[in-house]
């Protein structure tokens, strides 16, 4: 999964500032959508990120049954809330 291939199928572009808000709340609609019906864990790890980064994850333990998913869920997270105080 590349995620410009990602932005393309959830928002219909790659720039995330030109997506009016009703255009999003759909995207992350389908996000959530595909997240439930993926099985593979690396595709629903991409997805879930990208939830988070429109502050629509669900959370870690119901998103993620395998504790070291959860874990790196949890760093992912943290490196984000870092890069966010810098």
């Amino acid at each position: 999964m590349q995620f410009d291939d990602l932005l393309l199928r959830y928002f219909g572009t790659t720039d995330l500032a030109a997506v009016p808000p009703s255009a999003r709340e759909a995207g992350v609609e389908k996000m959530r959508v595909d997240f439930g019906l993926e099985r593979d864990p690396a595709k629903r790890f991409v997805i879930w990120v990208l939830l988070a980064m429109n502050g629509a994850e669900p959370d870690l333990d119901v998103a993620f049954e395998d504790e070291a998913e959860r874990e790196a869920a949890r760093n992912l997270l943290d490196l984000v809330m870092s890069a966010r105080e810098d």
